[in-house]
């Protein structure tokens, strides 16, 4: 029998939920001046003109929805991308009509992953995409976000990415709360959500996913076989989204999770949580295109 790992190994060891009133207004202050200093500092000037110059991609995007409210207003501002962004949705209950034109699946009763799962085999079209994006429906993106986020991450080089979360947001891991003074980071890890991209080679490898119904350890499981393969993992600060709407494990059983996770990485390579929490290399600047 293997043994599973400990829960310490593979947990970030604090629950980062921004509730109550202290700790919402902190997170507001503390993002204000993070648009203070990046305005001051000139950090991120140049990103609109890189996402012009960034050539078209072709981008999937898929998402699992309850409520329709935050994941419509993603879609206005997915749908201004200069990108070829399809979308892929799967609902949990009735299929929402303001999303059914991008609904593929309806009715779904399994966790997370189990459900991705799902809109994957139902795509309807059988395009080679240059980017897939996971994202939660309960998120809030900034203006522009998927012109700059796909710049930043091609110039660095990023394979597995992710924007980072606003000061306010809830937030597992702190590594993937934004930074004052930076563009990107380069990491050893990128959460499962609330947004998650896999360039082309981690989409071929990491889609579909393992059924899993929560996923817990899944991202230190692709931290583990990224830095196998070379592959550049990053969290890009100057687009940060906000995620304050559902906290972690507000809707499924934290212990079942654990459970799952221990099953899944006792026969898994990972990354141990605390390299997961490293920045390895802090962008400040838009590097020269090689």
């Amino acid at each position: 029998m293997i043994e599973p790992p400990p829960p310490e190994t593979f947990l970030s060891g604090e629950s980062g939920t921004r509730t109550g009133p202290r700790r919402v207004v902190t997170g507001a202050v503390a993002d204000a001046a993070t648009d203070v200093l990046q305005w001051v500092t000139r950090v991120g000037r140049p990103i609109d003109r890189l996402a012009d110059a960034e050539p078209r991609r072709r981008v999937l995007v898929v998402s699992i929805y309850r409520s329709a409210g935050l994941l419509r207003q993603a879609v206005r501002e997915l749908s201004s991308s200069r990108h070829g962004v399809e979308l892929a949705f799967g609902a949990v209950g009735e299929a929402n009509p303001a999303l059914a034109s991008d609904t593929v699946v309806d009715r779904l009763d399994g966790g997370k992953f189990e459900n991705l799962n799902h809109v994957l085999r139902e795509l309807r079209s059988g395009a080679d995409f240059d980017w897939a994006i996971v994202l939660d429906d309960d998120v809030v993106l900034p203006r522009r976000f998927l012109d700059r986020f796909l710049a930043v991450c091609g110039r660095f080089e990023f394979e597995l990415a992710q924007p980072a979360l606003t000061r306010r947001s809830h937030a597992a891991w702190r590594v993937t709360r934004r930074r004052p003074l930076s563009l990107a980071r380069e990491t050893n890890f990128v959460e499962i959500g609330p947004v998650t991209a896999f360039g082309r080679a981690a989409a071929a490898e990491f889609l579909p996913f393992p059924e899993l119904r929560f996923g817990w350890g899944l991202d230190l499981h692709w931290s583990a076989l990224a830095a196998a393969r070379g592959w550049r993992v990053g969290i890009v600060d100057v687009v940060p989204v906000r995620h304050e709407h559902d906290p972690v494990a507000h809707a499924y059983d934290r212990s079942e999770a654990v459970r799952e996770a221990q099953r899944f990485l006792a026969r898994h390579a990972y990354l141990p949580a605390s390299a997961a929490q490293q920045t390895l290399v802090t962008h400040r600047r838009v590097p020269p295109a090689r």
